[in-house]
C-alpha cells in the first residue's frame, strides 16, 4: 500500500537566513509592487464577426475577456478562472459563425454566447476533456480526453451531447484536431508511444472512420495541421530539414513539398482567408518576426520585425488587417492591429502601468561564448547602467525552450540594480535547429549544465565584476541547472543559487509526476527501467555533499510538473548534509508562481538572497 509523501506550506532554513539589506534601496522608479502590478494580455482569437476573445492574467485569475477588433472597453466573461501559466494555456475558440466561443476552464470545456451568458460546461460527461475545434456548422465541437492514458478526439456539440469516440486506438496521443472546410474529415497530430521523437500528420474520414497518415517519418516532428479555406492543400510545419518549415500537402496524400527554406523555425502560421497568402511567426534567433508567404511561389516578405515577441496572428475575414500580439524587453505584451496595405499599427490594449511607461528599460545584446568543449552557447546578457559588480546567470527552463526577446520584469528588475543578467540558451535550446536541439539527450545534467558554468565563466570576465560575487538562478530545468552546477564544480564558481520549483533525483521525480511529464523526460532519456545510468548520472541529489554555498529553494505545492516532493527530498538531503539554505512552498501554486501575492513574495524573497550573498556590506 502507497504512504502519500504529504508536504504542507512551510518556511523552513538550514544556518542564518539572509536578511534584508537597509543600506539597499530599489531602483529609482521600479519596485516589486510596481512589476507585480501588470496583468499579461495574451492568447486572444478574433471571430468571424470582429469579436476579439483574449486572456488577461490578473492578481488571482487568468479569465477570459472580449473586446471588439478596433479596439474599445473590454467586457469580462469569466469571473473564476483559476490561474493558468501562459506557456501552458489553450486559446479560446470562435465558432465559424462567430456566435459561440468555446474556451477549457477548471479542467473542462466551457461555450458561451458572443451576445452574452453565463458559460456552460459541455464535458461534464467525461471527468476532464480540452483543446476545443468547432465543426464548420458553429455547432459540433471535437474535444480532446484522456482514457487509460492516452489522449483521444471526441464530437460533441455546443448542448454537451453524449459524445462520438473519433480515436480509440493506443498507438498514441491524439491532439490538436483541426475539422475540414466540408465537416467530413479531421486533420489531428499522433503523438506515437514507440518512438516519443516523432509527431505524426494523420487525416480521419468521419464516414467510414478511415485514418491516413499524411506525414509521419521515424524521430521527426510534424506539427500545425491546418486546412486551406477551399480544403485543397494542408500546412503543417515539419523538422525534417532541421528546422520547422512550413510544408504542403493534397488530402489525397499527393503533392507534398516545402513551402519555406528560411533556416529558422515557423512556431505558428493562419491562411489567409482567400487561401492566397500564409501569414507565419518566424523565429530569427529570439526575435518572433511576422512574415507574408505567397503560397503558390513560396515568396516570402517580412511583415513586421524587430527584437520582440510576435505571436497569434489572426486575419480579418475580408483580409484587409491582422490582429496579433507583441512583446518585447521593453515592453509588456498587447494586443495590435495592423492594416495589412498600409501597415498602419493600432494598439488595442494598454497593459502597462503609467508609473512604467516612461521608464528606460534595457534591451539585452545578443552575445556567445565557448562551452567546455567549444560548442558555441548564444546568450543574451543585459548590462546594468551602474554595474554593482555582481551578476547573475538565469538558464531557463525546458530543456526544450528557448531564452529569447520577451518581458521579463526580473531581469530588468536587477539589471536596474546594478547586476549583470546573462540568460544562456544552453545545448537543448531550441531556435537553432534541430541538432543544437538534441544535444542534450541522454546528457541531462552534464553538457548543459557545463554551457552555464562556462556562462558563469563569462560573466567573470565581463568590465566591472567581482568574480566571486556571481550567482545562478532559475526555474523548472533553470532550477534543476542550478542544483547541479552547485553541486558539479569544483572552483565553485557560484556564491550562491536559486532553485524555483527545480529538480534534483531525475528517478523520483518521473515516479511522482504526471503522465504528460514522464513521457516528456523519456524523449530526452529513454524509460528510467532501460536507461537508469543516465537518469542517475543526471542526478545531483547524489552529489549534495559537494555543495559549499548557500541555495534558495522555492516549490508551489500545485505542481504536478515538477512535484513538490522533489524539493522536499533535496531539501532532506541538504539537513542531512549540513548546508546553507533557505525552503518556502505556496500551497495555492502550480508550477510557476501565477498568484500576485505569492509572486511578489517570490521576487522579494530573491532580492533579499541574491543581495545578503553577492553585495558586500
Amino acid at each position: 500500500m502507497s504512504i502519500p509523501i504529504e508536504i504542507k506550506e512551510k518556511y523552513e532554513r538550514n544556518g542564518w537566513p539572509s536578511l534584508p539589506r537597509p543600506d539597499l534601496k530599489p531602483p529609482p522608479g521600479l519596485s516589486l509592487d510596481l512589476l507585480t502590478s501588470l496583468e499579461r494580455i495574451r492568447s486572444h482569437s478574433l471571430s468571424s464577426v470582429g469579436t476579439i476573445a483574449y486572456i488577461k492574467d490578473g492578481e488571482n485569475n487568468s479569465d477570459v475577456y472580449m473586446l471588439p477588433d478596433g479596439g474599445g472597453w473590454p467586457g469580462r466573461i469569466t469571473m473564476d478562472r483559476t490561474p493558468v501559466p501562459y506557456w501552458d494555456d489553450e486559446i479560446p475558440q470562435w465558432s465559424p459563425d462567430g456566435e459561440w466561443l468555446a474556451f477549457s476552464m477548471k479542467g473542462h470545456v466551457h461555450v458561451l454566447p458572443r451576445r452574452g451568458g453565463y458559460p456552460k460546461k459541455i464535458t461534464d460527461f467525461t471527468t476532464a476533456a480540452s483543446g476545443p475545434r468547432w465543426m464548420p456548422d458553429s455547432n459540433g465541437l471535437v474535444v480532446t480526453i484522456e482514457r487509460d492514458e492516452v489522449d483521444q478526439l471526441l464530437l460533441t456539440d455546443r448542448d454537451g451531447k453524449w459524445p462520438q469516440a473519433l480515436t480509440t486506438d493506443r498507438v498514441g496521443d491524439h491532439w490538436d484536431a483541426r475539422p475540414s472546410p466540408d465537416g467530413r474529415k479531421i486533420l489531428f497530430t499522433l503523438r506515437r508511444f514507440d518512438d516519443l521523437n516523432r509527431l505524426d500528420v494523420v487525416m480521419l474520414d468521419l464516414a467510414g472512420g478511415r485514418e491516413m497518415t499524411l506525414y509521419g517519418k521515424p524521430s521527426t516532428r510534424a506539427i500545425l495541421p491546418k486546412w486551406s479555406p477551399s480544403g485543397d492543400w494542408i500546412a503543417f510545419a515539419a523538422q525534417e530539414t532541421g528546422w520547422e518549415e512550413l510544408w504542403l500537402i493534397r488530402p489525397d496524400g499527393e503533392g507534398l513539398h516545402p513551402l519555406t527554406h528560411f533556416s529558422h523555425d515557423v512556431l505558428q502560421y493562419e491562411w489567409s482567408p482567400d487561401g492566397s497568402r500564409i501569414l507565419a511567426v518566424v523565429n530569427r534567433e529570439g526575435a518572433f518576426n511576422l512574415d507574408l508567404i505567397e503560397v503558390d511561389t513560396g515568396t516570402t516578405s517580412v511583415l513586421s520585425s524587430g527584437l520582440g515577441l510576435h505571436s497569434n496572428p489572426q486575419w480579418s475575414m475580408d483580409g484587409s488587417f491582422i490582429t496579433y500580439e507583441f512583446e518585447s524587453p521593453s515592453l509588456p505584451p498587447d494586443l495590435y492591429r495592423m492594416d495589412v496595405g498600409t501597415g498602419k499599427v493600432t494598439q488595442l490594449t494598454f497593459s502597462t502601468p503609467p508609473a512604467l511607461q516612461a521608464y528606460p528599460f534595457i534591451a539585452p545584446e545578443k552575445v556567445t561564448y565557448s562551452s567546455f568543449d567549444g560548442l558555441e552557447i548564444p546568450a543574451l546578457l543585459y548590462r546594468p547602467r551602474k554595474p554593482n559588480k555582481a551578476g547573475i546567470l538565469y538558464p531557463h527552463g525546458g530543456p526544450k525552450d528557448q531564452y529569447v526577446y520577451q518581458w521579463d520584469d526580473l531581469a530588468q528588475y536587477f539589471t536596474a540594480k546594478g547586476y549583470y543578467y546573462l540568460a544562456p540558451n544552453y545545448r537543448g535550446s531550441t531556435g537553432y535547429g534541430r541538432a543544437y536541439e538534441r544535444a542534450n539527450y541522454d546528457d541531462w545534467g552534464f553538457g548543459d549544465a557545463h554551457d552555464c558554468l562556462f556562462g558563469g565563466k563569462f560573466i567573470q570576465a565581463l568590465p566591472q565584476i567581482d568574480s566571486e560575487r556571481i550567482a545562478i538562478a532559475g526555474g523548472s530545468y533553470g532550477g534543476y541547472l542550478t542544483v547541479c552546477a552547485l553541486t558539479r564544480d569544483p572552483t565553485y564558481l557560484f556564491a550562491c543559487g536559486i532553485s524555483k520549483y527545480g529538480d534534483a533525483n531525475l528517478i523520483s521525480s518521473w515516479a511522482q509526476c504526471e503522465k504528460r511529464l514522464r513521457l516528456y523526460s523519456e524523449i530526452f532519456l529513454g524509460h528510467p527501467a532501460s536507461n537508469r545510468k543516465s537518469y542517475l548520472k543526471g542526478s545531483p541529489i547524489l552529489e549534495i555533499g559537494q555543495i559549499r554555498n548557500p541555495l534558495l529553494i522555492l516549490h508551489g505545492l500545485l505542481d504536478t510538473i515538477v512535484p513538490p516532493q522533489a524539493s522536499e527530498e533535496l531539501v532532506e538531503i541538504l539537513k542531512r548534509e549540513g548546508k546553507t539554505f533557505e525552503y518556502k512552498t505556496y500551497v495555492d501554486e502550480p508550477h510557476g508562481f501565477l498568484r500576485r501575492r505569492n509572486i511578489l513574495d517570490v521576487y522579494a524573497r530573491m532580492e533579499r538572497f541574491l543581495d545578503w550573498y553577492l553585495l558586500p556590506v
